[in-house]
């Protein structure tokens, strides 16, 4: 899907939530680029703003137009379906508009979410996404990349890594022209790869050697235990590996370019210009 200039909507004040994490930061970027108004939905915003705290929520809703709703950690956790259902009950009490959700592909809580933000009354927009290339650069992976060894429970199960930056396209498409009401988008990037390729092509564009260890759930669980990561975020970790990345999201699907009207970013693009910026150096 395209748009023409005159499709542009002439656009209110957006809250993006999550404004610091990989997608939120980089919708920030690009409204304000736009000039678009901009509020920061995060604890460390002024006002702030917390899911667990829903007195935080009508301060940064108000003379609010567009909401850029992801859910931290994750929509699959406990939870996740309540707080959603509570929020876009108070986004539409405060006049909201539009909202355009972060979405888990091939998770089913994610989408009993995705039905929530649908029956809410608000226009809304779903973008589908599942492993982040980033997670490699800006996330848990990034000391492993850095010290040349990747421990993780994935075999030969690809998956299409979706660019960070695509998220944020589409999104920021989705919140700032017409056409968008009522689309699915589900997100990925050209082609599928292993964890064991993608890490091959990261050694590649880092110029260095940078082993893959596939591992068993549990084994990855008692290692992340010992590192002191909180247990809610092991169980998230565990049900991704082993539950979501089964072979259910392994086609790439088109929904960068439904969006956008171009091909989405390859994941040795991401590589290359991960490589350049020097973040992998160890």
């Amino acid at each position: 899907m395209t748009n023409s200039a005159n499709d542009t909507i002439e656009s209110g004040l957006t809250l993006v939530l999550g404004g610091t994490g990989k997608t939120g930061r980089r919708v920030v970027e690009r409204l304000e680029a736009m000039d678009v108004p901009v509020r920061m939905g995060s604890r460390a915003a002024s006002p702030p703003f917390d899911w667990e705290d829903e007195s935080t929520w009508a301060p940064v809703l108000r003379n609010v137009e567009n909401v850029y709703l992801s859910y931290y950690p994750d929509l699959a956790v406990p939870g996740a379906p309540d707080a959603i259902r509570a929020f876009t009950g108070a986004a539409a009490d405060a006049g909201v508009r539009r909202v355009v959700l972060l979405s888990g592909r091939g998770e089913p809580e994610a989408r009993d979410c995705e039905l929530i933000v649908e029956a809410s009354g608000l226009a809304w927009t779903v973008v589908r996404a599942s492993w982040f290339a980033q997670n490699f650069s800006e996330d848990y992976l990034l000391d492993p990349v850095r010290a040349g060894e990747i421990v993780l429970p994935a075999g030969e199960v690809p998956e299409p890594f979706v660019d960070a930056d695509d998220i944020a396209d589409v999104a920021v498409e989705a919140l700032t022209r017409d056409g968008h009401a009522g689309e699915v988008y589900e997100v990925t990037g050209p082609r599928a790869l292993t964890f064991a390729e993608a890490v091959a092509e990261i050694g590649r564009a880092a110029g260095r050697e940078i082993a893959f260890v596939p591992v068993g759930a549990d084994e990855h669980a008692a290692a992340l235990r010992e590192h002191g990561v909180p247990e809610d975020v092991i169980a998230l970790l565990t049900y991704l590996f082993t539950t979501v990345l089964d072979g259910r999201n392994a086609r790439p699907a088109d929904g960068v370019e439904r969006a956008l009207g171009r091909p989405p970013r390859d994941f040795s693009e991401y590589a290359r210009d991960a490589a350049a910026s020097g973040i992998w150096n160890p």
